[in-house]
């Protein structure tokens, strides 16, 4: 070979070979200024920090004083973040204005293959020689904008290709964050919640804890008030009890014959336990037959049956009273303290009285009861009062209701204390 043509083909594989390097050189910078850049972008998830990292990397990268980014809602045609640095403060109201005329062009598109001094450069202030629209989503552009290099170059193809990378790194960190102040405004509003629903709870506990508190009350005084007073104050808990109407009921009356003599034998402690012993097993005997216990006294018991239907509700009395006669003989047989069965004396009368609650007002106080009143309720205390021997007396009306199905024996008619007419009796 020609020493010349050596000499030129080893100049132009030197050429070549520097070509090589430098674009490798170049290749290197990018990826280092990339990884550089997105150390800094990653490592906050504030919008307002990624800007501004991301400026002043890419400000530094290419050796620049001046440079700002826009960020534009397009839905509200306002703008979302703007970041600028190396301007002036009078040039900063006209780089915003002029970005957002920019980024609101629909004729715009932005990639990658934009480059200075196109249409949207003319918008820009003379000290902002590089720009390059991006869209981090579809209602949300952006546009970054630099000064001149301080080496005086201008920018070229391969400073377009950098941003354009560095760019796509930026909005990978912006949904980032978005993303994590989604989450972070999720759990914001979860925390509200369970606060609000803790609160919730403990007012859900507070009603529970005052429920339990009522529950225990109401199971204290229905031992002490009849079960019809209970389900009237259940329909009307503020209290105000329904009048006293006229209405169909049977009257039971009970009492323990002697019951003074028992009392002198036994003594006080002793007959209260024969008398709750008797007592407890005769409420078996009455609830059992939708009977209601009225009033108690001592020895006696009045009780009401209330049934819709007249039939039923003598026969629910006259049920409870063989019952309770049953039953006082099994506890006698039972009771040590007792040398034979007390005897209950009975009486039932059957008709119309004025059935409800009265109100006692006085000046210290209030007072309810509930109960029937009338004649009905008179003589069935005096029927009762004519038995003896545990012998159980219907009036006549009662006797009507229930003679087909328990064979009854006349008595004939009394004259009961207090009473003007003459009462006739049976026997059951």
């Amino acid at each position: 070979m020609d020493p010349q043509e050596e000499i030129r083909y080893l100049r132009e594989s030197l050429n070549q070979a520097e070509n090589v390097q430098a674009e490798l050189d170049l290749r290197v910078f990018n990826l280092k200024t990339l990884y550089d850049v997105s150390n800094d972008l990653y490592s906050s998830v504030e919008s307002e920090t990624i800007l501004r990292n991301f400026l002043l990397m890419t400000m530094g990268n290419y050796g620049v004083m001046e440079g700002f980014i826009l960020l534009l809602d397009t839905q509200s045609k306002t703008t979302h973040q703007f970041v600028s640095i190396g301007f002036q403060k009078d040039a900063m109201e006209l780089l915003e204005n002029s970005g957002i005329q920019i980024l609101e062009k629909e004729s715009l598109r932005w990639s990658s293959q934009q480059s200075p001094g196109t249409d949207h450069h003319k918008f820009l202030p003379p000290a902002v020689e590089f720009s390059l629209p991006f869209a981090v989503s579809p209602d949300c552009p952006g546009l970054p904008g630099l000064g001149s290099k301080l080496s005086g170059e201008p920018f070229n193809d391969n400073d377009i290709e950098l941003l354009d990378t560095l760019v796509n790194n930026l909005v990978v960190a912006l949904k980032n964050a978005k993303s994590f102040e989604q989450i972070r405004k999720l759990n914001k509003s979860l925390q509200l919640k369970n606060v609000e629903l803790e609160k919730a709870l403990d007012e859900v506990r507070a009603a529970m804890r005052k429920v339990e508190i009522l529950e225990s009350v109401k199971a204290s005084l229905s031992k002490f008030v009849p079960n019809t007073v209970c389900r009237l104050i259940e329909i009307s808990p503020d209290g105000e009890m329904p009048k006293s109407r006229a209405r169909d009921v049977s009257v039971l009356f009970l009492d323990i014959e002697s019951y003074t003599k028992i009392c002198e034998r036994l003594g006080d402690a002793e007959i209260n336990d024969v008398i709750e012993k008797h007592f407890s097993v005769f409420m078996d005997a009455i609830y059992a037959n939708n009977g209601d216990v009225n009033e108690t006294a001592g020895d006696g018991l009045m009780v009401l049956f209330l049934d819709e239907d007249k039939v039923q509700n003598a026969l629910g009395a006259v049920r409870t009273a063989l019952q309770i006669r049953e039953d006082t003989i099994k506890i006698g047989q039972e009771c040590s303290s007792l040398y034979r069965p007390l005897e209950i004396n009975m009486g039932i009368n059957s008709g119309i009285a004025l059935v409800g609650a009265a109100k006692f007002d006085s000046y210290t106080d209030s007072r309810w009861t509930y109960t029937a009143r009338g004649s009905i309720t008179n003589v069935a205390a005096r029927i009762g009062a004519q038995a003896k021997g545990g012998r159980i007396f219907l009036s006549n009306t009662t006797a009507d209701r229930i003679k087909i199905h328990y064979k009854l024996t006349a008595l004939g008619k009394f004259n009961l204390k207090n009473v003007t007419e003459e009462i006739e009796i049976f026997e059951i």
